[in-house]
This record gives structure tokens, sequence and C-alpha cells, in this order.
């Protein structure tokens, strides 16, 4: 069943181009839990068969990745306190949007890579108003790192799936070893 998903996907990819990309993408990073994995994957493979533009098809990626992040920053920036204090009280909203506040840029990099993460890292930088410019580049960064990955997996091995499967669980725990790193560094420098 799942092998029939995936080629749907990369036939899908391949007829609709960039443009299913972007799409396909823009619904990953938004609240829809879509894996970027069966997007970009097979964008990848598609370019090493020359049927893409690698470049194109990483920057459509990244491109519907930012797309789908601001529709999540807007949804929580427009409604998104009101609904929250429902379920919140005062204080702990509070608290959240001044750890945003601090931590906004990095929270929304390592967020973007984070699978299960990725999708929501937007609502609290939305609810937080995170400034447009800094958002829009913090997103754009973490997803172009983890979109190029995976794209990259696809144009070097993309007929193997065995390989993928195997390398995309070593990438993902490198990507968080990482992450932790940088994290580690940008709190230092902080204080």
């Amino acid at each position: 069943m799942m092998e029939s998903i995936v080629n749907w996907i990369v036939e899908s990819v391949g007829a609709l181009g960039y443009i299913g990309i972007f799409i396909m993408m823009f619904l990953e990073s938004s609240f829809f839990p879509f894996p970027s994995e069966v997007v970009m994957i097979p964008a990848g493979y598609l370019a090493a068969k020359g049927e893409m533009n690698l470049f194109l098809a990483i920057l459509s990626g990244i491109a519907g990745s930012v797309a789908g992040a601001w529709f999540n920053y807007l949804l929580a920036y427009k409604w998104g306190r009101g609904a929250l204090l429902k379920f919140l009280k005062e204080h702990h909203l509070e608290k959240l949007e001044k750890f945003f506040e601090k931590h906004g840029e990095i929270s929304t990099f390592n967020g973007r890579l984070i699978p299960g993460i990725r999708q929501y890292i937007s609502f609290p930088a939305g609810l937080a108003k995170m400034h447009p410019v800094k958002f829009t580049l913090f997103t754009a960064l973490g997803a172009g790192i983890w979109v190029s990955i995976l794209a990259l997996l696809g144009y070097f091995i993309g007929e193997n799936s065995e390989l993928i499967h195997k390398y995309i669980k070593e990438i993902t725990i490198i990507t968080l070893i990482v992450l932790s790193i940088i994290t580690f560094i940008y709190l230092k420098i902080k204080r």
C-alpha cells in the first residue's frame, strides 16, 4: 500500500512539477500532517533522472515550506491568543510569549528541523508576534537545510528505498545532535 502511495506522489510531483512540490510542501508546513520525505526525496530522484532541476526543486520546496509556515503564523497571530486563553491561564500564556520573545529565532530554526514539531513551530511564533523578517529568515534556513537533505538523499540514492529508510533515521539523529550543539552555543552567546 505504501509503495503505491509513494508511486502516486512521484507521478504527481512529476506531472505537476515545481508547483506540485510547492503545494505539497505548503501542506506539510501547515498543520496538515503530510511528511516532507514523500515529496522531496522523489523530487531529488526525478532530478537525478534529468526530469527536474535539483536547484529549482529545492527552491520550490523551501518556498512551499515558508508559505505553509506563514499560513500557521497568520492564524496564530490573528486568532491564537483568544483561542488559547480558553485553555490556558493568562500567566502561562505570558510565559510562553516571553520565552519566544527571548528565544524565538533559535526555536523557529530548530523547530523546522525536528519531525513532528516543524508543522507547529509557527503557531508560537505568530502568537508571540515574532518579527516577520526574522520569522521568514529562520523558517527558510531551517526548512532549507531539511529540504536540501531530503532532495539530495533522493538524488543520490532515490532508487534504493532500503538505503533511504536506513539513512533517514541516521540523518534525523545526526540533525538532532547538531541542533543540540547549535542551541548550546546559541544560549552561551546569548548569556
